[in-house]
C-alpha cells in the first residue's frame, strides 16, 4: 500500500521531511509547495515530486493523502485547516500554531472532516526517552517532586537575519521558547503531567529581534511537583539540552537525548533499572539541521495511526498543551505575575 504525501514549506525543516518520507518503504512525495521557487524546485527534483508555487494547486493534488507542513509557525493552523477542508490528513512541525484559539479551531475543523491531525513532536518516539516514559506511567519515580528542563543553546545573529519570520511575533509567535524550546515544555507536560500555575520572565539579550533569546519559568504542575524552565538561544557557545525528572524513589537525567542517569532507591546500580552511567561527552550546541530519522518515526507512526484508527504519538489535542502553556509563560513575562491554567 502506497501512501502519497505532499510537503508544503521548502525550507530545512521541510528538506528533512522529505528526507525522512523518502527512507520509509511505501511512501511516495508527490508534491512540493514552497515559496522560494529554487528551493521548491530543488526538493521536487530530488523527490521526483511536482513543484508548486501556490497553495490551492498544490492542496487539490491528486492522488494526495497527507500533507507535511514545515512552513513559518504562524501559518500553520490556516494551512492544515485548508488541507483537511480538502479531505487530507496533516502532519504539522511543531509548535502546532503560535496561539491555542487557532489550534482549537483546527481541531473542531479536523473532527468534521473526520481526517487526523498530528504533530512533529519527535522526542515522543526517541527510544531513551520513551523508556523514560515507562518509568514514569509505571510510577517508579514515585510521587513526583521536581523537574526541571534546560535548553541553553545559541544561534548567531545570522539565524535571525537571513529568515523573514523567525525572530517575530506574527510567524514565529515568540522566541526560544516557542521555537527553541517547545520540545522540552511538551516532555514536561508529557512526562509530568498538565501545570497548574506557571510564573515566568524573559529578556532579549543578545540578538537584535521582537521576542526573547532568554526565558525563565517556575512551573507548579497539577501533581504537586515544581519544576524549572530555560529556554534561550542567547548562550554561547551552546550547550546539550538536559532534563531533569525526581520522585520520591529517585531521579533520571536526560541529556542530549540520551538517559545518562537513572538512579533509584529500590533497583541496584549494576541492574536495568540502575546508574545509567556517567554523562557521555557531547556537542556543545543543537544541531540546526535536523535528524531525518526522528522525523521518519513520526511519519512512520502517522500512517499506522491512519491506517488503523488510533491517535498518533502527538494528536492535535496534545499538541495544544504546549502551545497553552508557552502562552501563559508569556502572560506572566508580560504582567509579572502568576498566570494559572484554565484547563
Amino acid at each position: 500500500m502506497t501512501t502519497r504525501l505532499g510537503i508544503l514549506g521548502a525550507g530545512s525543516i521541510s528538506d528533512t521531511h522529505a528526507r525522512a518520507a523518502q527512507e520509509i518503504p511505501g511512501v511516495e512525495v508527490v508534491a512540493v509547495c514552497g515559496t522560494n521557487a529554487e528551493k521548491t524546485s530543488a526538493i521536487a527534483r530530488r523527490t521526483r515530486a511536482v513543484a508548486y508555487d501556490d497553495l490551492a494547486g498544490f492542496l487539490d493534488h491528486r492522488p494526495m493523502d497527507i500533507v507535511a507542513i514545515g512552513s513559518p509557525s504562524g501559518l500553520h493552523a490556516e494551512q492544515a485547516t485548508a488541507a483537511v477542508r480538502r479531505g487530507l490528513h496533516v502532519l504539522v512541525e511543531k509548535p502546532l500554531d503560535i496561539t491555542a484559539a487557532r489550534v482549537d479551531a483546527l481541531i473542531a475543523e479536523a473532527n468534521s472532516a473526520q481526517v487526523q491531525v498530528g504533530v512533529f513532536f519527535q522526542d515522543r518516539l526517541r527510544p531513551d526517552i520513551v523508556r523514560i516514559k515507562k518509568i514514569v506511567s509505571e510510577q517508579r519515580l514515585g510521587t513526583p517532586v521536581l523537574a526541571s528542563g534546560r535548553v541553553k543553546w545559541y544561534r548567531p545573529p545570522d539565524y535571525y537575519a537571513k529568515s523573514r519570520w523567525r525572530g517575530t511575533w506574527a510567524l514565529d509567535g515568540g522566541g526560544a521558547l516557542m521555537n527553541q524550546g517547545i520540545h522540552t515544555v511538551d516532555l514536561l507536560l508529557w512526562l509530568f503531567g498538565p501545570v497548574a500555575r506557571v510564573t515566568a520572565r524573559t529578556a532579549t539579550r543578545v540578538h537584535k529581534i521582537e521576542v526573547e533569546d532568554t526565558a525563565v519559568a517556575l512551573l507548579e504542575f497539577e501533581n504537586g511537583a515544581l519544576g524549572t524552565l530555560e529556554a534561550a538561544t542567547s548562550i554561547y557557545p551552546g550547550y546539550a539540552r538536559r532534563l531533569e525528572l525526581t520522585g520520591s524513589e529517585g531521579t533520571l537525567i536526560l541529556e542530549d537525548n540520551r538517559l545518562t542517569s537513572l538512579a533509584l532507591k529500590n533497583s541496584s546500580p549494576d541492574g536495568p533499572d540502575g546508574d545509567a552511567g556517567a554523562i557521555p561527552t557531547h556537542s556543545s550546541s543543537s544541531p540546526v539541521v535536523a535528524d531525518a530519522s526522528a522525523h521518519r518515526r513520526v511519519i512512520e507512526d502517522f500512517i499506522n495511526a491512519i491506517r488503523t484508527g488510533r491517535p498518533p504519538a502527538c494528536d492535535a489535542r496534545e499538541g495544544r498543551k504546549g502551545v497553552e502553556l508557552v502562552e501563559a509563560i508569556y502572560r506572566s513575562a508580560r504582567t509579572g505575575g502568576a498566570v494559572a491554567l484554565t484547563t
